[in-house]
């Protein structure tokens, strides 16, 4: 028989150490104090934001997460950067379903700069929700400065490499 734990808060736990991680920086710390380390970089294989997050993106990301971990404490000086997928037709689906057009429709009833603007809103819609999943999860990423699909820099770098 196992011993029952009637007073075990895991919810109440989970928020204290989220709190010191946060408040204490710790992400930050185990990128600062290896400075001078071998370097490992992580690109987040980005999410499109333009959807909730469901239990398979916690499972990819907590498989993520562990090489990520795993270098840290081999030494590793591990930047990590988050991303997010701006591209592909389930953005613009949704964002013509929900201006209620067609891609037909697209330079004669809105102009292209107009459909791209409503693009660019839409698929950005749920960033504060996975934002809050990603610090909830403890999933270590830099979140203030992520790459984003359909900014020039990023398209730019991915034409050079070509």
């Amino acid at each position: 028989m196992y011993r029952e734990f009637k007073t075990l808060e895991l919810a109440k736990i989970g928020e204290e150490i989220l709190k010191f991680w946060k408040d204490e920086m710790i992400f930050e710390k185990s990128i600062s104090t290896r400075s001078k380390a071998k370097p490992f970089t992580f690109y987040e294989g980005p999410p499109s934001a333009n959807g909730m997050p469901g239990i398979h993106h916690v499972m990819a990301r907590a498989i993520k997460d562990i090489f990520c971990r795993y270098k840290t404490i081999k030494g590793y000086q591990v930047k990590r950067k988050a991303g997010w997928d701006t591209h592909g037709l389930p953005v613009e689906l949704g964002t013509e379903k929900e201006l209620g057009i067609t891609k037909e429709d697209i330079g004669k009833t809105i102009s292209i700069e107009d459909y791209n603007e409503a693009c660019k809103k839409t698929v950005m819609r749920y960033t504060d929700v996975w934002n809050d999943l990603t610090e909830k999860m403890g999933y270590w990423v830099d979140m203030h400065d992520p790459y984003i699909t359909y900014k020039s820099k990023y398209m730019e770098t991915v034409w050079w490499l070509l």
